[in-house]
């Protein structure tokens, strides 16, 4: 399966990435199915953010609200391995529900991957690999696309 991310949205992820070496930074993914329109960067409030990610309750809620009120819908989240893989951890999989939503992972030197979670994955028991393509909307906004590909 292939997800979509807008390029402002990867652009947002790989910069907020970048400007964090040594914490792990984490946000929401919003959008509608397998299309992610908007990044939104959330506090992370892990008590060890170093290795550890846990997106502020408050903006959770606030997000859910405002799907609820015809906003885009919560259809994952995203957080960065400042010093490791742009894949899920060990720590990912056991923290992780199986519920099939979208993570989104940025390892070091801009590298994202794309992943759901899901019962018995390929990865650590919770993972399946996704593809993921971006989708330059301010470039060409009559449809075309430029496909960023990722590792």
């Amino acid at each position: 399966m292939t997800v979509t991310i807008s390029s402002d949205a990867l652009d947002l992820i790989d910069k907020c990435a970048a400007a964090s070496p040594d914490r792990e930074i984490c946000g929401l993914l919003l959008g509608r199915g397998a299309h992610i329109a908007v990044a939104l960067p959330c506090a992370n409030v892990a008590t060890e953010p170093w290795h550890r990610f846990e997106i502020d309750p408050a903006a959770l809620i606030a997000a859910h609200r405002a799907a609820r009120c015809g906003g885009p819908a919560v259809i994952g989240h995203y957080h960065s391995h400042p010093t490791g893989l742009a894949e899920p951890s060990p720590r990912d999989a056991a923290d992780a529900a199986p519920d099939g939503t979208i993570w989104l992972i940025a390892g070091p030197a801009g590298t994202v991957t794309a992943w759901r979670a899901v019962a018995a994955g390929r990865r650590h028991g919770r993972f399946d690999p996704l593809d993921l393509a971006c989708v330059d909307v301010t470039a060409a906004p009559q449809g075309g696309h430029s496909s960023r590909d990722f590792a």
